[in-house]
């Protein structure tokens, strides 16, 4: 399929982000909902599909947008100022699109011939999982935690670690792509925050992988994957583990922007309980709304900064350092944690009213620091590991 012109994949950009926006008010109505199901009602999961959302990163060849990276963030920036569960779903679903655009064609033939808008979920959580080769392919056991989304995805993405029986041959991370017949769903998630993502345990108790259905983390590490022949862009040449992060920091991002967007259009109104004075009055108030937008701002600059600077990497052919990897990493989880430090202050600050389970902004504060506990935004963990690599000692990260 020949390459669309620039301007008519920057007019298709803006018309998956209109649709993100047109579904904000109803994804608001169905919160409540989403969390009593513990994963995305139906009805959600077929609106992202009739707007195209969860394809944005597929490959044009297939009919997906094939969007630059920076869709992702976007669109669940969108998303999540409706209901941050649904945004976590929708990139976490949406980005094993693009990921299965690089492995080898035979796995993605597989998947998309027969159905090109087949949901994928995952689990990357390599320690989780044990394989050793075996003639043509693989055997996977393992049991994995946070699968989001996996009742209603009929594939999966696992993470193994790959070893000989004593390790003397050292080991590998790889990825096997697993059809829902191959493993055992365990309905474990009873969560205080992204309730609504489902994201349940996958058990395999001995399975064969065929090669094709798998691909090395090495070969995902940024330019040529086995992919490449059949999906060129850019987009299938990034360094996966290093923009790990900015799959998901949509989510919180536009979370934190519903959180303000809400306290401002409230405390325009409202007025103190004790003495009846306009909240809006008080200088107190208007620093906070004034410290929380520059956080939340700050944060959409890094986020979207690094996707762009990433795919003009990959344009040019350019394969990111380790130093510039870990870069990635610590900007991921360092924009991630301005938005949750932006609605910490800003529940702080709507005092008891916040407290109550009919309004937004307890479920806002509980999904903040859910998405926050997700080890791509420790800081403490990418934090150590950029300083490692300024101070010229090895990456401890084995994704990289």
């Amino acid at each position: 399929m020949p390459k669309t012109s620039p301007l008519a994949d920057i007019s298709l950009y803006a018309a998956m982000i209109e649709r993100a926006r047109a579904l904000v008010p109803r994804l608001r109505d169905r919160a409540f909902k989403t969390e009593e199901l513990r994963r995305l009602p139906p009805e959600t999961e077929r609106d992202l599909h009739d707007a195209g959302l969860f394809r944005i990163v597929q490959p044009k060849r297939v009919g997906g947008a094939e969007l630059d990276y920076v869709a992702l963030v976007d669109c669940a920036d969108v998303l999540a100022q409706g209901d941050a569960s649904v945004a976590w779903n929708f990139a976490n679903l949406a980005s094993h699109h693009w990921m299965l655009g690089m492995f080898d064609r035979r796995a993605q033939d597989l998947v998309w011939s027969k159905h090109p808008d087949a949901l994928i979920a995952s689990s990357f959580i390599f320690p989780s999982g044990r394989a050793s080769k075996v003639d043509g392919g693989y055997r996977l056991r393992g049991h994995w935690p946070f699968s989001s989304g996996v009742n209603s995805s009929e594939w999966n993405m696992l993470g193994g670690v790959v070893s000989s029986d004593d390790e003397a041959d050292g080991i590998e991370y790889r990825i096997f792509l697993l059809h829902k017949d191959d493993y055992k769903v365990t309905d474990t998630w009873n969560a205080s925050g992204l309730r609504g993502t489902g994201s349940n345990d996958v058990e395999v108790i001995d399975v064969f992988v065929a090669e094709p259905m798998t691909v090395a983390v090495g070969d995902l590490s940024g330019g040529p994957t086995p992919g490449s022949p059949d999906n060129p862009d850019a987009l299938y040449a990034l360094p996966v583990f290093s923009l790990f992060p900015y799959v998901l920091s949509g989510a919180a991002l536009g979370n934190a922007q519903a959180c303000l967007d809400d306290y401002i259009d409230i405390t325009r109104h409202r007025a103190s309980t004790y003495n009846r004075a306009k909240l809006g009055d008080f200088q107190s108030t208007q620093i906070k709304i004034a410290e929380a937008s520059a956080k939340i701002d700050a944060a959409r600059l890094i986020m979207r900064s690094r996707c762009i600077e990433a795919m003009a990497d990959a344009r040019s052919g350019h394969i990111p350092s380790i130093a510039a990897k870990t870069r990635l990493r610590r900007d991921g989880a360092y924009s991630v944690n301005l938005c949750t430090e932006a609605v910490s202050l800003l529940s702080s600050a709507s005092g008891a009213r916040g407290l109550f389970t009919t309004g937004a902004l307890q479920r806002q504060f509980r999904d903040a620091h859910a998405i926050n506990s997700h080890l791509a935004f420790n800081f403490d963990a990418a934090g150590t590991n950029y300083g490692r690599v300024a101070l010229g000692l090895p990456s401890e990260n084995l994704t990289l």
